[in-house]
């Protein structure tokens, strides 16, 4: 028998003692960026296995990276969801569409009109094409980065904008953090800070659906980070074991406010195998690539429907800017991982197919982002006819208590009553 340790926990005999292994991000502030260490496969080299296949047929495909367009702006390969060009004109301008409005929320946040945002960029192929991918009525249980979704499914940007100045125009009348939307007429259901709670809330939803013989499926996304959330595996045990028609989605943008993606078990493989721990269908995926978001979101949604199970999709993408208007990226990683990012952005990608295609220009795409900031801009004034933060447009007091009961409990009345009483005597000038 190999001698233990003893009592004050140093190595005896021969044995070496424990290392701890703490991972490092490749590139730090003012370092030199190098992406060569990235298996970037060719476009289209990959099958494509059919909707109806044993789960362990995609196995070999979450250590792989699924991609449609190639270096010449063509679509190639299996994956290939040959979509017509009137659809690929309109994901390019939801992409745009969705850009333009987090550049304005953008600088609302900085002039002190709201006090929190959070931008999409880099990431907006991935909302939008899984928009496309969906019926309109399978429910989306998001993280806080897929606003492009709501945009792709016509949601009026001026409510958008509502309630991130959670003002009286607000439909979740100031209750919820900027950007935490809700929208059930649109299959959107409420945005949680709470990390990785929408992954079980999704399972389960699916599992109801199930349950009721109906035929409408449920998708769910997580950054890289949040997949190391106990919620993340409980919610792939659910849907393994009940065959749940859900799509689980991780978006791998190398970044979770300050840590790399190393934290969450990337050096180890990568987030999409997971799925063969679980038994369960996977895919990873060209993140900034459109049509291969497409094709996997289509992929996984036709498997969910026809009753073979769940399906766990990596992203493969990156965050271009902070994770919040809260965080500063430079303190932590070099100013030029964004610019050497290897997969490119997704929406030059699209537009430079359009344009390989004969189906765009230039021109054309600068019309188009003009037309949607102005688009943008226009839900922004009339949004601020509203109010803004701090600026006392806002909901009246008492609705803090109400809709949480059917009929406000005498208490709760007493309690209300009081707080505006309070209030009044304060600001003797304050109107609801």
């Amino acid at each position: 028998m190999a001698p233990g340790p003893t009592r004050t926990g140093k190595s005896r005999g021969n044995l070496p003692p424990l290392d701890l292994y703490v991972p490092e991000p490749k590139f730090r502030p003012g370092d030199p960026v190098d992406y060569s260490h990235l298996e970037i496969p060719a476009a289209g080299k990959l099958a494509r296995p059919d909707e109806g296949c044993a789960a362990s047929e995609t196995w070999p495909l979450t250590l792989d990276l699924i991609r449609v367009l190639d270096e010449n702006d063509a679509a190639v390969g299996a994956w290939n969801p040959h979509l017509d060009p009137e659809t690929l004109r309109r994901m390019l301008a939801s992409m745009a569409l969705t850009r333009a409005f987090d550049d304005r929320m953008y600088r609302g946040q900085r002039q002190g009109k709201t006090s929190f945002y959070m931008k999409s960029t880099g990431e907006e192929a991935v909302s939008i094409a899984c928009a496309h991918a969906l019926a309109f009525d399978d429910m989306v249980f998001p993280s806080y980065r897929q606003q492009g979704i709501l945009i792709a499914r016509g949601y009026p940007l001026v409510e958008m904008v509502n309630q991130i100045y959670s003002n009286r125009a607000d439909p979740l009348k100031g209750r919820q953090l900027p950007i935490m939307y809700s929208a059930k007429d649109y299959g959107f259901f409420s945005i949680s800070g709470n990390l990785a709670t929408q992954f079980p809330q999704a399972v389960g939803w699916a599992m109801a659906s199930a349950i009721k013989g109906d035929t409408r499926i449920a998708t769910s996304f997580v950054g890289e980070g949040s997949s190391a959330e106990g919620d993340f595996h409980a919610a792939m045990t659910f849907a393994a074991v009940y065959n749940a028609p859900v799509v689980l989605n991780v978006v791998n943008n190398q970044w979770a406010i300050s840590s790399f993606s190393g934290f969450a078990g990337a050096e180890r493989t990568t987030f999409a195998a997971r799925a063969a721990g679980y038994g369960i269908a996977g895919l990873r995926v060209d993140g900034n690539d459109i049509l291969a978001v497409y094709a996997a979101m289509e992929w996984a949604a036709n498997r969910a429907r026809s009753n073979q199970g769940p399906t766990l999709i990596e992203h493969f993408t990156y965050r271009a800017e902070g994770h919040s208007t809260s965080d500063d990226p430079t303190a932590y990683r070099s100013a030029h991982e964004r610019e050497e990012w290897p997969l490119g952005d997704p929406i030059m990608r699209l537009k430079k197919h359009l344009i390989a295609l004969g189906e765009w220009s230039e021109e054309q795409h600068a019309e188009m982002d003009r037309d949607a900031a102005e688009q943008v801009k226009a839900a922004t004034k009339e949004a601020e006819k509203n109010g803004i933060l701090g600026h006392g447009l806002h909901h009246p007091f008492h609705t803090m208590f109400e809709d949480v009961f059917e009929e406000l409990p005498w208490h709760l009345e007493e309690q209300a009553d009081q707080a505006i009483r309070e209030r009044q005597s304060k600001f003797p000038d304050w109107k609801d």
